[in-house]
């Protein structure tokens, strides 16, 4: 029988929200799968809020495939066994050129001199899932296991908004309404340290690398807190028990337009020439890309073949796993030292002896907290294992215990802060040491570097050195303090080795740095929680600091991607009396507290951009912010709604294939004069 509520739903209504449905998931395919948005996040809030809305009116018409059911699962104490019908096997790994030449042969001399290629394709450091479709919709998401049984985890990977909880039907994909998908979740290197530094500065236990985060994640029992974690998805098999499928390459293909996130890095290979070439250009360019991987997958392309060369033992014949040299070194840990961060974590750091690794050579590893340091049992005097993944700074994930020395000796956290000489608090349930002293020197110096960074404010000339000058004489006591410089010009002139040029340099500087857009002002307050991606959301969101400061808890936690630990420390933010005075001052130095209105004059309103390579005389934060600046929109892959790829020193594929699309390929030079011409 209908409720009150819902038998009163008419034709119009059914529409309305079969229609906001569909655009919200047009949406989400354009962002997660195309990387090609077409609305901000705001108006993607709106669609959402009035879905909801809709069915709250009429929850006689929710179904479980809409938008609002991706965190509708309760916690669940145990996971449910589900058996893999065709079993999700482990890939052979080979670690030499030589060892997939005679992966060749053996592929040559089982298909009798038949003519085959091949398909080269990243391989993932995430964790291995599959997903079964009825009827078009995601009716389970299970884990590989042991290979053949595996953890019901539909839950959790429902709020995976990469992963559609409806397939795209429609022609060619009409007839794949039932059928499994296999591929990898993982994390993006950005998102992850975004969300470590975050679970670091309120106390909580960091994660190794992506994938240990992703593999956690995935375990958690509360799908609403597995909604609050940076999860992706993207897919690499497909399973039909109604269509023959003839490749692999094909399948990829389909997947893509049944609406699954596909890599664009795939390669089909005519000869193992190619497919050394490939795994040759990923081992050195693997860190262009924005999330871990650990080799490439090469398979046989025709499903035919592969069904030829069958399986041996649990590993396909058709395919093999060329495994990357890993990125660790050895060296001795000579001592640990402790720093202070802005919002008073206390965080050990390993000074060690110089090693190269990765590119770079490393001196400083961090130690994240005291009990991470126990659970490693390293100690001063060790050799260290230093791995540079996923993190910019480097990590010690152990030692070498024959190599341990007798001198070599534990390290004690101090119970004062190394600055300022108050106590150094560890609170219950948390990792972390703090200091609790807001006026301490180090805090002081934090707060002002991260505000006056080419992230936040991009205040050049306000570097470290220069931060802890300006705070050790007594000139910068508060970020607002920045904007007041220009009343002690006479004093910064009289510093050693400053002059004229130097202090008009920095003070010009500052000034320019009042017409940053608000979010970058959000990001640059330092609020906990608060990265980058948040800061944006929140702008596009409230349009002002006066909306945000009143925003309620609840309309911030109705905010997308927004959990209640974000907003319960967003709100605490605002409330504070010392951070109310803060915006007052900042209000009155004349900076940007609200998120301009694009004009419609501005002459790249429409345009899309790829940047790829290194540019000489810009980061490529700068080089998207003048873009935007100028009304376009800058994506991280090219499509043919690509219009512009920028390219600078050594670029990836996304210039080889900007070429093939024959889409405008802008020089450094060229790009600098297009948007001194938008201006």
């Amino acid at each position: 029988m209908k409720s009150a509520a819902s038998s009163g739903a008419g034709k119009d209504v059914r529409l309305e929200i079969e229609k906001l449905r569909e655009q919200i998931r047009e949406h989400d395919y354009r962002y997660y799968v195309l990387a090609d948005p077409s609305i901000s996040d705001f108006e993607y809030d709106r669609l959402m809020k009035r879905l909801i809305d809709l069915e709250a009116q009429h929850p006689d018409l929710v179904t479980p495939d809409s938008p609002t059911q991706r965190v509708g699962g309760k916690p669940t104490k145990i996971f449910k066994q589900i058996r893999h019908p065709v079993p999700m096997l482990s890939l052979s790994n080979t670690y030499s050129e030589d060892e997939l030449r005679d992966f060749d042969k053996r592929v040559r001399n089982l298909l009798g001199g038949e003519k085959y290629e091949y398909v080269s394709e990243l391989k993932f450091d995430g964790v291995a899932l599959r997903l079964v479709y009825e009827k078009g919709a995601l009716v389970l998401a299970a884990t590989r296991g042991d290979g053949e049984t595996g953890d019901d985890i539909t839950a959790n990977v429902r709020t995976i908004r990469a992963v559609p909880l409806r397939l795209k039907l429609s022609g060619e994909t009409s007839a794949f309404s039932n059928i499994e998908v296999r591929g990898e979740v993982l994390m993006n290197r950005v998102e992850f340290q975004e969300m470590n530094r975050e679970r670091e500065e309120s106390g909580e236990k960091i994660f190794a690398n992506p994938r240990n985060a992703t593999a956690g994640t995935l375990k958690l029992q509360d799908p609403g807190e597995v909604a609050k974690r940076p999860l992706r998805f993207f897919s690499y098999y497909l399973l039909s028990g109604e269509v023959a499928l003839k490749s692999q390459w094909e399948s990829l293909q389909l997947l893509r337009k049944l609406g699954l996130p596909v890599t664009e890095h795939v390669k089909l290979c005519r000869s193992i020439d190619q497919v050394v070439e490939a795994t040759r250009y990923w081992e050195t360019e693997r860190d262009k890309l924005p999330f871990e991987i650990d080799g490439n997958v090469i398979k046989v392309n025709s499903t035919g073949q592969q069904e030829i060369l069958g399986s041996v033992a649990r590993s396909p014949r058709w395919a093999i796993a060329y495994k990357f040299a890993a990125r660790q070194a050895s060296t001795v840990m000579r001592d640990i030292t402790v720093q202070v961060g802005r919002i008073g974590t206390i965080t050990p750091v390993a000074d060690l002896e110089p090693v190269f690794l990765a590119g770079s050579t490393i001196s400083r590893a961090t130690l994240h907290n005291e009990d991470y340091i126990k659970e490693k049992d390293v100690r001063i005097g060790d050799t260290v294992i230093v791995e540079k993944s996923g993190d910019v700074i480097p990590a010690i994930v152990g030692f070498i215990k024959e190599k341990r020395p007798s001198t070599a000796k534990p390290f004690r956290f101090p119970h004062k802060c190394p600055a300022c000489g108050e106590p150094a608090v560890r609170l219950e349930g948390e990792a972390a040491y703090y200091c609790e002293n807001y006026e301490c020197p180090a805090q002081v110096r934090g707060r002002i570097e991260h505000f006056a960074s080419r992230r936040a404010m991009d205040i050049e000339g306000m570097g470290e050195s220069v931060v802890d000058r300006l705070v050790s004489i007594g000139l910068l006591k508060s970020v607002a303090d920045v904007y007041e410089l220009h009343n002690h010009r006479d004093e910064l002139e009289a510093l050693e080795r400053w002059g004229k040029k130097s202090v008009e340099n920095l003070l010009n500087a500052i000034d320019r740095s009042k017409l940053r857009p608000f979010s970058k002002l959000l990001f640059a307050l330092g609020i906990r929680h608060v990265g980058e991606r948040t800061a944006q959301i929140l702008a596009e969101h409230f349009q002002s600091m006066d909306k945000l400061t009143k925003a309620s808890l609840e309309e911030l936690q109705f905010v997308s991607d927004i959990g209640p630990t974000i907003a319960e420390s967003i709100y605490r933010f605002f409330r504070d009396q010392k951070n109310r005075e803060l915006l007052s001052r900042l209000r009155r130095a004349g900076l940007r507290l609200e998120e301009s209105v694009r004009r419609k004059e501005e002459k790249l309103s429409g345009q899309t951009f790829v940047i790829t390579g290194t540019l000489s005389a810009y980061t490529r934060d700068q080089a998207r912010e003048m873009i935007e600046s100028a009304g376009g929109k800058v994506t991280e892959s090219v499509s043919k709604k690509t219009n512009y790829v920028v390219v600078g020193e050594n670029p990836g594929s996304k210039y080889d294939k900007a070429q093939k699309l024959k889409i405008a390929i802008l020089t450094e030079e060229k790009f600098v004069k297009l948007i001194e011409n938008s201006r």
